[in-house]
């Protein structure tokens, strides 16, 4: 199984931490090119600068690539600003700088909604199916999800509060797991995508 982070900006070098320690780990592929991603049978979007992914998605020429994979079944796990990126609905910012969107996941969302690079956080997150206790959820200017629609099921919670979704093989997460030093988000994500193969 070959396994993709896309590699444009963000929190690459966490997630391939993150693959590599989950023992028996697929071969693992940095995803800059449509060439690269159509090698792919699962694909990891970093936690990073959304509007800033979503440029470099367009002038790379993987833009409209990465929505027909996904839209074909690729499995993706997107975390922080990979769930920005995947939604289908943004809350305005007041400035309108807000990024183009994949429009995948049936989820609204609001940007930077947990405060300031200086206001991240730590706290324990139930995460549906995951063996072994309450997993160690890092917010970093993590989106907030404002509502969930009909098309995505909430698999993650902050204590009553929606922090993950999914729609079929496509899971957003508005924390970081690949921040933290357990990888049994990314081992339950990928014990998935091989069962379902």
């Amino acid at each position: 199984m070959n396994v993709g982070v896309l590699a444009l900006q963000g929190d690459v070098p966490e997630h391939l931490r993150a693959l590599a320690r989950g023992g028996g780990a697929p071969t693992v592929i940095a995803v800059h090119s449509p060439a690269d991603l159509a090698a792919v049978d699962a694909l990891f979007l970093p936690g990073g600068e959304s509007t800033t992914i979503g440029r470099l998605l367009q002038g790379t020429g993987l833009w409209e690539p990465l929505r027909a994979r996904i839209r074909e079944g690729l499995p993706v796990l997107a975390t922080c600003a990979g769930l920005i990126l995947l939604s289908q609905r943004l809350e305005r910012a007041p400035s309108g700088r807000d990024p183009p969107t994949l429009g995948i996941l049936d989820v609204t969302v609001r940007r930077n909604d947990y405060g300031s690079q200086g206001e991240s956080f730590e706290e324990p997150i139930r995460v549906e199916g995951l063996e072994g206790g309450p997993f160690p959820g890092v917010f970093i200017r993590a989106p907030r999800i404002l509502s969930v629609g009909r098309g995505a099921t909430p698999i993650a919670w902050r204590g009553a509060e929606v922090v993950g979704v999914r729609s079929g093989k496509v899971w957003g997460l508005t924390f970081h797991p690949e921040l933290s030093p357990d990888s049994r988000v990314h081992r339950r994500f990928l014990a998935e995508v091989g069962a379902s193969r």
